[in-house]
């Protein structure tokens, strides 16, 4: 793409509303620059971005392009243009898009991790925002099983936030990064709720894993009710404010989930799962550990007393069979002590 188009594209990209509206409908970039008001461009932000695109797997995808996902191309306010690092191909393949909580617990990041692998691994292609919490654990198991795809609140040369550097660097390299956001773009409250109507309105459908009352992850279930998406929330405990937001999705009509299958099955695919997999990959280290341990180990924090004083049991034998439990996927380690964690 030379300099003169992509001045073109940036133009149309920051044309007013009413005035973008109209261009798209054009049938070439060079019919809808005819109806576009003159604006001064910034000449460096055309430099970031021509020298991002001189990169490998650095691609810029826009409305007239063939390789634009017509699945944005219905929702209200597509992006003229979308900056892709990575695999292009994921952006027209089926996915589900992932996203929960920020600030979540270990049992909505257990839950993140465990429908991310199974629909990865039955071919779906796990699509989240990149955001710590249930966004980041989303992506991590799906790298590991299968495809996944971020879409960012900032440029594609940006990494917000910055401990998820790395994982957006694997991302890059094994799945796609995509973002409306020109090179250099950082990132600003306002990004996230226009990241989120390109994550849904990729996606066949959005699950919420973990989200309060007062959550950007609602935001994200709206827009997927607008766009006429399927939505699914996981059910949680009523005592528990960080799923006060499931259970009012659930109380509105969302479609509740506690299985890959109801998933798979809603979208009406044939896709076997590979659950029973990583059940088998952590059998012998559940062979290992006592049972009845886990009887012990509640599904909300459980301190380590706790579970010696319920199973009488030394410490030093409760400590080692917590380990192989741990190993097994059947619980795991918090603040304060033990989650039991459990597989379906």
């Amino acid at each position: 793409m030379d300099a003169g188009d992509l001045q073109a594209l940036l133009q149309l990209q920051r044309s007013p509303a009413r005035a973008r509206h109209q261009a798209m409908h054009a049938s070439s970039l060079a019919q809808a620059l005819l109806s576009l008001p003159a604006i001064d461009l910034d000449q460096r932000e055309l430099s970031r971005c021509i020298n991002w695109l001189q990169q490998p797997q650095h691609h810029l995808v826009h409305w007239y392009d063939a390789n634009y996902p017509e699945a944005l191309r219905y929702i209200q306010s597509p992006p003229p243009l979308l900056f892709v690092h990575g695999n292009l191909a994921l952006l027209e393949q089926p996915q589900v898009a992932l996203v929960g909580s920020r600030n979540a617990s270990a049992v909505g990041q257990h839950s993140a991790a465990h429908f991310a692998a199974a629909l990865a691994s039955a071919g779906l292609v796990v699509s989240s925002g990149l955001a710590s919490g249930i966004d980041a654990a989303a992506h991590r198991a799906a790298l590991q099983h299968g495809n996944t795809l971020a879409v960012l609140g900032t440029g594609p040369d940006c990494y917000y936030p910055p401990r998820n550097r790395q994982l957006q660097q694997q991302i890059a390299q094994a799945g796609a990064l995509i973002t409306e956001f020109t090179p250099g773009t950082r990132a600003r409250a306002d990004h996230f709720p226009r990241r989120n109507r390109i994550l849904s309105g990729l996606s066949q459908g959005v699950l919420i894993i973990e989200a309060k009352r007062q959550s950007g992850s609602l935001n994200t279930a709206r827009l997927a009710i607008e766009q006429n998406k399927r939505l699914w929330a996981l059910p949680g405990s009523i005592w528990d404010v960080g799923m006060a937001g499931c259970l009012q999705l659930l109380q509105n009509g969302a479609h509740m989930v506690t299985n890959v299958s109801d998933i798979i099955d809603d979208l009406g695919l044939s896709i076997a799962t590979s659950a029973a997999t990583s059940e088998t990959q952590n059998k012998s280290a559940e062979c290992l550990a006592n049972p009845l341990l886990l009887d012990n180990v509640g599904t909300e924090v459980t301190a380590l007393d706790t579970i010696v004083a319920r199973s009488g049991l030394p410490v030093a034998i409760v400590a080692e069979q917590l380990v192989l439990l741990e190993l097994a996927g059947v619980v795991t380690s918090v603040a304060g002590g033990y989650i039991k964690m459990g597989r379906r």
